[in-house]
């Protein structure tokens, strides 16, 4: 028998290419993702769940397996308040990793983001550290943190902050110091995410290694 996987914001620039690595890796069985709309995968391991994030809850029998990716995550002006936002970035982010302990989820892994920190003065930053702190207060054996740069990859609308991050950050984190900041494809991160899944590593895992430097 193979793992069981479930994927939260499997629609998304990590997400996706999580799911597309969860259907080539041979340990996986099955994968379920969680969504708000039909994201149908084109692979027999895939199962799609529509679920209202607000009430998640009716969706419990969906979370037992081995494995939780969390790739869920909004912008402000996608949400269109700062509320909205922590909405998405953490309360439903919780709601699901609760779901999860409780059904027996062993290793909970989570993309958040470089600069994370529950005390920053960003709001972004701030919410990812205080994701990143209740995560760890819940009773999974395993919890691995990613914590990206500027993501880059596909995406079903225009964002002009990353299509000029994405030209001008290589340049500047050629500088000593800058190297963390430099753009990643959602490739990369999904790809390190399920090899990271498949390792014995400590409970608490933190990625914040430089990863390659993006293709131009």
């Amino acid at each position: 028998m193979g793992q069981t996987a479930i994927v939260i914001g499997a629609t998304g620039v990590v997400g996706r290419e999580v799911v597309a690595e969860l259907i080539a890796c041979e340990a996986i069985a099955r994968v379920i993702t969680l969504t708000r709309r039909p994201a149908p995968g084109d692979s027999g391991k895939v199962e799609n769940h529509v679920v209202d994030f607000a009430r998640l809850e009716d969706w419990a029998h969906c979370f037992q397996a081995d494995l939780l990716f969390s790739c869920l995550g909004t912008t402000l002006k996608q949400a269109g308040s700062l509320e909205a936002q922590r909405r998405v970035d953490i309360d439903h982010q919780l709601s699901a990793a609760r779901l999860a302990a409780a059904q027996g989820v062993t290793h909970y892994l989570l993309v958040s983001s470089s600069g994370a920190n529950h005390a920053s003065r960003n709001g972004y930053l701030r919410m990812k550290g205080e994701l990143e702190v209740a995560i760890k207060a819940l009773p999974f054996a395993r919890i691995s943190i990613f914590q990206p740069s500027l993501l880059v990859g596909e995406r079903s609308e225009l964002r002009l902050g990353e299509t000029l991050g994405r030209y001008l950050l290589p340049a500047l984190t050629r500088l000593p110091g800058l190297q963390r900041y430099r753009p990643i494809r959602g490739a990369q991160v999904a790809a390190r995410m399920v090899e990271v899944s498949q390792q014995q590593a400590h409970a608490v895992y933190r990625l914040e290694e430089v990863f390659p430097r993006t293709p131009a």
